[in-house]
């Protein structure tokens, strides 16, 4: 679990190539993802044409980290056919989460950018990517060994009094009737 706790959005990277193997284990990670009837609707798309990542940098305020990024993986999601259509976002979502919990494993850092459900920056990077119709870009995840040092931050908090985790609970100020 020390990936969950010590995974942070990483926006500068090291002028450093990413192995080819620590690629792989991220990419892994992903492919891991559980999804709705063992779907998989994702693809990957590595890019590391430097032309291609400012292009894509320029998506939102919000991808800048793009430019400077050695490569990014591009997570595709391909429903057609899917015995879950309706629900393939919610696996490209876990399998956005475990690349980027793969990416801390190899002590490699990175950024959710997201892409969907906007259909503006679907478009974009469907164009620049040449993504086939009936496809889009879910996520982008500038990937590279950190340029910048961010620690872990604990976000935990607590219940707002012990008595929320006994059965029955009734209403209180802050927490609605817990049953277990």
């Amino acid at each position: 679990m020390k990936e969950i706790f010590e995974r942070r959005s990483v926006r500068k990277f090291a002028d450093r190539e990413v192995e080819a193997e620590k690629l792989e284990a991220v990419l892994r990670a992903g492919m891991a993802a559980p999804s709705a009837g063992n779907q998989r609707p994702w693809e990957f798309y590595i890019v590391r044409d430097r032309e291609k990542l400012e292009a894509l940098s320029k998506l939102s305020r919000y991808a800048g980290p793009l430019a400077a990024a050695p490569l990014a993986i591009v997570t595709v999601c391909d429903p057609e056919g899917k015995r879950f259509a309706e629900v393939a976002a919610t696996d490209m979502a876990a399998c956005t989460e475990n690349l980027w919990l793969g990416a801390v494993s190899e002590g490699l850092a990175t950024v959710w950018i997201g892409v969907y459900p906007y259909e503006e920056r679907v478009n974009f990077t469907n164009q620049i990517l040449g993504i086939p119709a009936g496809k889009y870009v879910f996520s982008i995840l500038p990937l590279g060994y950190p340029a910048e040092e961010k620690t872990a931050e604990d976000r935990f908090r607590p219940l707002p009094d012990s008595r929320a985790l006994k059965p029955k609970q009734k209403k209180s100020k802050d927490l609605i009737t817990l049953t277990l």
